[in-house]
């Protein structure tokens, strides 16, 4: 490959319209609102499916396509303030996200974990959410390291229709 190149080269990615048109609005507390949301409103908050103490959205700026997070109804800061029923669906929810990408996007692997406190990188410090990012062989490439941007090959409406349809058999069965 030679440098300069002779032609510009063009990153063709439409679908970032929906970021474009979500940045400047104000988000406020998400995630309390989709816990006290509707069922019929699930799609909006971009919630994939429900339990009675934890629910599991698609993230609204996602590290890599069909990067969930499993979020406890209820709104608490800490692990250790969560009760044990909270606990048991929590991690049984992150068991089934998995799957469920490993379905729907053909996830190879996955980083799983927490961020608490705003010093560790939470974005919503009061109300714990734990993140099941799906990963595949490859997938840092030369421009997130050299380009500082990541490629997230798919829009956040079509994978949540498609994640929400592959989730139903998971979660009622």
């Amino acid at each position: 490959m030679n440098f300069p190149k002779e032609t510009v080269q063009a990153l063709w990615a439409p679908w970032r319209v929906e970021y474009f048109q979500k940045s400047s609005e104000d988000h406020g507390d998400f995630l309390l609102d989709a816990a006290q949301a509707g069922p019929g409103e699930d799609e909006k908050h971009l919630v994939l499916w429900r339990g009675r103490h934890c629910f599991v959205m698609m993230n609204l700026y996602p590290y890599s396509a069909g990067h969930l997070m499993v979020v406890p109804c209820r709104k608490v800061a800490a692990m250790e303030l969560l009760g044990p029923d909270e606990v048991v669906e929590l991690w049984g929810f992150a068991v089934k996200a998995q799957a469920v990408l490993r379905e729907v996007v053909k996830a190879q692997g996955f980083n799983v974990g927490f961020n608490i406190g705003a010093i560790a990188g939470a974005g919503k410090a009061d109300h714990l959410h734990l993140h099941v990012v799906p990963r595949w062989s490859g997938d840092h490439n030369f421009m997130t390291v050299l380009g500082d941007t990541r490629v997230i090959p798919e829009g956040l409406q079509p994978l949540y229709h498609k994640l929400r349809e592959a989730a139903v058999p998971k979660i009622d069965g």
